[in-house]
C-alpha cells in the first residue's frame, strides 16, 4: 500500500478513535449529570418529606397543647373567675346579695363551659384530616376521643349548674340535702355544684369506697 493511503487511513482511525472518545466523554457526562440530577431530586424529596414531618409533628404538638388545656379546663370542678364574697357579720345566709352572686358565678361557669364545646366542635371541623398515614390518623382519632370525654364530663357538668340555678330559683340552694344544713359560702365558691355539706359528702366518699 502507497505511503499516502497508509496516511490517510491512519488519519482516518485517529479520527474515528478520536470521535469514539468524544461519544463515550459525552455519554459519561450524560450519566453522571443524570445521576446528579436524580440525587439532586432525591434531596429535595428527602427535604419536602422532612418538612411535611416536622409539620404534622408541629400540628401534633399544637393539638396536644389545646386538648391539654381543654382537658385541664374540663376536668377541674372549680371556677375561679370571680370576686370572693365578703361577708358582712350578722348577714343572713343566701340572702338576695348571696343569690345573686351565686348566680352569676353559675351563669359564667355555664357561659364559659359551652365555649369550649362550641370551640371542640370547630377544632375538630377545622383539624379533620385523613392522613395516609395509620400513625397519624390513630393520634387525631386518641386526640378526638380525650377531647370529646371531656366535652362529655362538661355537658353533664352543664347539666348540674342549670340544676343549682333551678335550686337558687327555689331557694334550696346552699343547703345539704342529707342534712339540710347550711353547706357555707366558701364551699359553694370552691365548689359551685355542691349540693352536700363537708361532712356529709366525706361520709358519702367513705361509703363509696367501702363499697367499692
Amino acid at each position: 500500500m502507497p505511503a499516502k493511503k497508509k496516511t490517510v487511513a491512519k488519519k482516518k482511525t485517529v479520527a474515528k478513535k478520536k470521535a469514539v472518545a468524544k461519544k463515550k466523554t459525552v455519554a459519561k457526562k450524560k450519566t453522571v449529570a443524570k445521576k446528579k440530577t436524580v440525587a439532586k431530586k432525591k434531596t429535595v424529596a428527602k427535604k419536602k418529606t422532612v418538612a411535611k414531618k416536622k409539620a404534622v409533628a408541629k400540628k401534633k404538638t399544637a393539638n396536644k397543647k389545646k386538648t391539654t388545656t381543654a382537658r385541664k379546663s374540663g376536668s377541674s370542678n372549680d371556677f375561679q373567675s370571680f370576686t370572693p364574697y365578703s361577708e358582712t357579720k350578722g348577714e343572713e345566709y343566701m340572702n338576695d346579695t348571696q343569690v345573686e352572686h351565686f348566680r352569676s358565678i353559675l351563669k359564667d361557669w355555664k357561659q364559659e363551659l359551652m365555649q369550649e364545646v362550641d370551640r371542640t366542635v370547630h377544632h375538630m371541623q377545622d383539624e379533620a384530616a385523613n392522613f395516609p398515614d395509620p400513625n397519624d390518623r390513630a393520634s387525631q382519632e386518641s386526640e378526638f376521643t380525650m377531647e370529646l370525654r371531656t366535652r362529655d364530663r362538661e355537658r353533664k357538668l352543664i347539666k348540674k349548674i342549670d340544676e343549682s340555678i333551678s335550686m337558687l330559683d327555689s331557694g334550696e340552694y346552699g343547703y345539704c340535702e342529707q342534712c339540710g344544713i347550711e353547706i357555707g359560702i366558701r364551699r359553694l365558691e370552691a365548689r359551685p355544684t355542691a349540693n352536700l355539706c363537708i361532712d356529709c359528702k366525706s361520709l358519702d366518699e367513705i361509703m363509696e369506697k367501702s363499697r367499692s
